[in-house]
């Protein structure tokens, strides 16, 4: 198969176009800086056609990951440069495959599962889950993501792409041992011995290994029944007392110092990242996935923090320079 992944130099983009590539796919990842990597980057700016746009005419799968991190603070500039980076992009994308004259037979539109509310009594799937917004208890602070995702998913909805089936990927917190990823952070806290509980350690934590969040995408691929929301996460949210819990556990740390809301206010601005992405409970399940039959490999994180530990170590020595 032909995959092309807009915005695919992210840590998800890049899980997902290592295990294509290892697959024998043709892969070719748009990107607004040129990269060396094993597979094709195609240089775009995310908002304007370009010749990026031969690339999507005639492949198989387009998975439109673009999108600024939002690990970061929430200033005014960037608020919009997040904002227009995803509607921009999926605009783009999906006016290119309506004028493709070999349209892809699948789009993948990245989103997030931090659209549901902020709870802690009950499973978000794509059936009943409760939508963020305002009179929903959150912060006000919080809203914004809510908005961004809200208005990501819209253009995508709008894109009339006949004969392209569409799928949205709510996707949860994906936990690899690459570098510069969560897991990697959650891991240097640990290592610190500051991997208590954050807050009050009572906010959900949905999550998802990086090879089933690999095997969910090309599930869905093969999947031609299947389109509209899916969300991508483990069954079995937990809170974060008991998540941090485990994952000092598979690193051998028998305790670890909590950090109080006030003390991740004060790291927040310091790190320059919002409270939101620690402390906001994201208790979202794949209701859908279940449903079809889809089996996960790692559905509990206590298995999970043990294989990934032990990966991120493997990886570690690695890179160790020799004595």
């Amino acid at each position: 198969m032909k995959i092309v992944m807009p915005g695919g130099t992210g840590q998800i983009g890049r899980v997902l176009a290592r295990a294509f590539h290892q697959d024998g796919h043709d892969v070719a990842v748009f990107s607004r800086r040129p990269a060396h990597l094993p597979w094709r980057v195609v240089t775009w700016d995310g908002r304007t056609e370009g010749g990026w746009t031969r690339e999507i005419d005639g492949a198989d799968v387009v998975i439109n990951l673009t999108g600024k991190s939002v690990n970061c603070r929430y200033t005014a500039a960037n608020k919009e440069e997040i904002l227009r980076s995803r509607v921009d992009a999926t605009r783009i994308v999906g006016a290119t495959i309506a004028a493709a004259h070999r349209p892809p037979a699948l789009w993948m539109n990245a989103s997030a599962a931090t659209i549901y509310t902020h709870r802690f009594d009950g499973n978000n799937d794509e059936h009943c889950g409760a939508l963020g917004g305002p009179n929903t208890g959150m912060p006000d602070a919080w809203l914004f993501s809510i908005d961004v995702i809200r208005a990501w998913e819209a253009e995508f909805n709008a894109a009339k792409v006949p004969g392209t089936r569409k799928v949205t990927l709510r996707t949860s917190l994906m936990m690899s041992p690459d570098q510069g990823g969560v897991f990697n952070t959650l891991v240097g806290l640990v290592r610190a011995g500051l991997g208590g509980r954050l807050g009050d350690g009572r906010q959900f934590m949905s999550w998802i290994h990086d090879e089933d969040l690999v095997s969910s995408v090309r599930w869905l691929i093969d999947r031609t029944d299947i389109d509209g929301v899916v969300n991508i996460a483990s069954p079995c949210p937990l809170p974060n007392a008991e998540f941090m819990r485990d994952l000092r556990r598979a690193f051998g740390m028998p305790c670890g110092l909590p950090a109080e809301r006030w003390m991740l206010e004060i790291g927040a601005v310091l790190l320059q990242t919002e409270t939101e992405l620690m402390l906001k409970s994201r208790r979202v399940v794949p209701g859908r996935m279940l449903d079809h039959g889809f089996v996960f490999r790692y559905p509990q994180w206590k298995d999970a923090a043990r294989e990934l530990a032990a990966r991120w170590k493997a990886n570690r020595r690695l890179a160790a320079p020799a004595a």
